[in-house]
């Protein structure tokens, strides 16, 4: 499977690109930033990250996205910067019929190091050591997706696989195929019967 995962924001909008199979370590195929300067109008930042995630997409063609979900902070102008770039990912998945999952901040950082009150710095240097790595991932912003990767690599399990069935079952129009996923899922022990 391979997952893009995005760190949404609207200066720094992290990607990473891992794959991972049965039995397969995680690989990091890629990982950068979508940049964006705070002087530009809001309008010509989010195009920016619309087609900077367009050209991540076309390039790596993932099986899935992973995003992470937007908290409310105290920091409302902050926030909806976030929340703004996290609707251009969804709306870039869907486009392309790619199903979305959405995880916490705290459950990536539990994902990652076991602790879901971890410092950016333990998530990258966890990040680094799983993935094998020569050295960090700079900014935070790109570590921090490729934690994203992994945390819906390893959590995403039997549910994942439901939510990607349920929206096969929209995209196609067969309304059993959420069922036969979910039937699958059960007998192979993905999911608690």
């Amino acid at each position: 499977m391979r997952v893009l995962a995005v760190d949404p924001g609207l200066t720094r909008c992290g990607l990473g690109v891992v794959d991972s199979g049965r039995g397969r370590r995680p690989v990091a195929v890629d990982v950068g930033v979508v940049r964006t300067p705070a002087t530009d109008p809001v309008e010509l930042r989010l195009l920016a990250i619309s087609e900077g995630l367009d050209a991540w997409l076309d390039r790596h063609a993932p099986d899935v996205v992973a995003v992470e979900r937007v908290f409310a902070q105290s920091n409302v102008r902050s926030v909806m910067g976030t929340a703004q770039a996290a609707g251009l990912v969804l709306v870039a998945a869907a486009r392309r019929g790619l199903p979305v999952a959405m995880h916490t901040p705290s459950e990536v950082k539990a994902a990652v190091t076991g602790s879901g009150r971890a410092e950016k710095q333990q998530v990258t240097a966890m990040v680094t050591r799983i993935l094998g790595l020569a050295e960090a991932p700079k900014p935070a912003d790109a570590a921090d997706a490729l934690a994203l990767a992994l945390c819906h690599l390893w959590r995403g399990g039997g549910a994942s696989r439901l939510e990607d069935a349920a929206h096969r079952a929209l995209v196609t129009g067969r309304r059993n195929a959420y069922a036969e996923a979910e039937r699958a899922a059960r007998r192979s022990g993905a999911v608690a019967r």
